[in-house]
């Protein structure tokens, strides 16, 4: 897929997310991920996998931004990236987002517990890191908010 920036690209962007949410473990949040460099192709996509993999870092962000650093041609660096991802990021995925220095972040749903994106911090605009990101939230907000719903209404139930 091509990332379009404007807002129709922006909503099919967050629907590849959700389907990478679907590959998030049984027990994990599905939270999806992607990336996209800066001409708007699909450099990598990750869901979460923190509990299956029994890996704190296994978040969806982590394991994206770790696969299109591969990829991308310049090392660690994310410059003019997009992360598209349908959970705004914790503290731990934001300070990645940074070290990265990914150009754009995409959310779908807040986080206001631990969000670090905009609900409890925000990290990647702070003015004392060495990198600034633009943030968009709340693209396809409901869509991803009933995905973490759902979970945990199964999760109480089973």
């Amino acid at each position: 897929m091509s990332l379009d920036v404007g807002p129709a690209g922006l909503v099919a962007a967050m629907g590849v997310a959700l389907e990478a949410a679907g590959s998030s473990g049984p027990h994990d949040v599905p939270v999806g991920a992607v990336v996209f460099d800066a001409d708007g192709r699909e450099l990598s996509r990750a869901g979460n996998t923190r509990e299956s993999d029994g890996d704190p870092t296994a978040h969806a962000e982590i394991t994206a931004l770790r696969s299109a650093a591969r990829v991308h041609g310049d090392g660690w660096r994310l410059e003019g990236c997009t992360l598209v991802v349908t959970l705004e990021p914790c503290v731990m995925c934001a300070g990645a987002i940074v070290a990265a220095r990914v150009g754009r972040v995409v959310f779908g749903a807040w986080e206001p517990k631990t969000g670090a994106v905009g609900s409890q911090w925000d990290l990647v605009r702070d003015r004392r890191v060495n990198h600034r990101s633009e943030v968009i939230g709340g693209v396809r907000e409901a869509d991803c908010v009933e995905l973490v719903t759902q979970f945990f209404r199964g999760q109480r139930s089973g």
